[in-house]
């Protein structure tokens, strides 16, 4: 114990992870969501919050290890009195099993949102934000706890048992211009995009302009998109029936959807605006949809050009899987509860090292796509052992919680 009676939580920091995740906020998430600590222990609540962090930060190191880098510069800080003693690869496991998910969850729910301003290079396309839906899964440790959450992919059709790594699935919403996730649902393997997509749909608004591959396609589900006010450009199956209403001058031309039920088209369809155009080298057409019906607002040939943003989705999870969690990333986690926390601490620090990456384009006037994500994750880790013998009451002030 400190001589003052300050305990290690009130010192520990994660470098730019504290700023992005305040301990004001992260008490503030753990008193809503019933995770305060009731007595003082060697990893309270708050800690072991920047512990999931720090060891999505540092992943592929073990615990203690994590533990270590977390606390480092602490024992040659003047006003450190006493040793501490990094805690038990199983005391550790069992402060994130006390902890749960819900406080991750929370902490996403509050902070990450989009970033980007008015003055953000490659974000906007004439005044709608740019968004884009996508789904993926993550490999889980093989564990019956998990298998029986989650499940496997199915076989290969060759008659093998126990096929792969059970795995979650995620459906999320990603700025595009920034990369940015600001939202997220997780599932077992069984459950469909289309199924967690009606989850994340809810943090859609006006201004948005939401892009989506043809997995996503469904009358009710654009429906329910639509409805939040977003904008909508979304490529649909090349055999799905688009009665031309109305040929456009730009080439592009309206139509209707119509639920699947409805074969005899007997109740009025959604309208639509189809384009379709070509890319050399590829073979068939490209089919899109779109909210923007008026041709002047949003020509053809800039919507076919647009849809290739959805693309920095696919950047984004590279980032996430390859860059932050390593070649071949597997959760660490042997319980579907940690598997979720742990999910979250990823989404967490990514969205932080994005928004610093975001400032930092915002002082040099560049586009954020021109900032190597690699290079900031190396400047980040640096900086976890640089201000670890930092207190957060000193960089509190500079971090922000916007409520959604």
């Amino acid at each position: 114990m400190k001589s003052s009676g300050e305990r290690l939580s009130d010192r520990v920091a994660v470098g730019v992870l504290t700023q992005a995740f305040p301990r004001s906020l992260v008490d503030e998430v753990l008193e809503e969501t019933g995770r305060v600590q009731q007595r003082n222990r060697l990893l309270p609540a708050r800690l072991v919050v920047y512990f999931v962090l720090a060891m999505c930060l540092f992943s592929g190191q073990g615990y203690e290890e994590v533990a270590r880098l977390l606390t480092a510069g602490l024992q040659g800080a003047r006003c450190w009195r006493a040793s501490w003693v990094v805690p038990s690869t199983a005391a550790i496991w069992k402060a994130r099993s006390r902890l749960g998910v819900a406080p991750l969850r929370q902490l996403f729910v509050r902070v990450c949102r989009p970033v980007a301003t008015a003055g953000t290079q490659g974000a906007f396309y004439r005044g709608w934000r740019l968004t884009a839906i996508d789904g993926t899964t993550f490999d889980l440790p093989d564990t019956k706890a998990n298998v029986e959450a989650f499940g496997r992919p199915p076989r290969s059709g060759r008659g093998e048992q126990n096929v792969g790594y059970p795995q979650l699935r995620m459906v999320g919403l990603v700025e595009c211009g920034t990369h940015a996730i600001f939202e997220a649902a997780v599932g077992a393997l069984r459950a469909g995009e289309q199924t967690l997509a009606r989850a994340v749909l809810v943090s859609l608004r006006p201004g948005m302009l939401l892009l989506a591959d043809r997995g996503f396609y469904g009358v009710d589900l654009w429906r329910n998109a639509a409805a939040t006010g977003a904008d909508l450009l979304w490529r649909v199956r090349k055999d799905l029936v688009l009665p031309v209403v109305e040929q456009l001058s730009d080439g592009s031309y309206l139509t209707e959807i119509f639920d699947r039920s409805d074969i005899h088209h007997t109740r009025r369809g959604v309208p639509v605006r189809a384009v379709e155009y070509s890319i050399a080298g590829h073979e068939g057409a490209y089919r899109l949809i779109t909210t923007i019906l008026d041709p002047d607002e949003a020509p053809a040939a800039e919507l076919a050009a647009l849809y290739a943003q959805r693309w920095e989705f696919e950047s984004t999870l590279d980032e996430i899987k390859t860059h932050l969690g390593g070649p071949h990333l597997v959760l660490r986690s042997q319980r579907p509860d940690g598997a979720e926390q742990e999910l979250y601490g990823f989404l967490l620090v990514h969205h932080a090292i994005r928004h610093l990456m975001h400032q930092a384009a915002q002082q040099a006037d560049q586009d954020p796509d021109r900032i190597s994500f690699t290079r900031s994750l190396r400047v980040v880790r640096r900086q976890v052992t640089d201000q670890a013998a930092f207190s957060p009451r000193q960089t509190q002030s500079r971090g922000q919680s916007h409520p959604r």
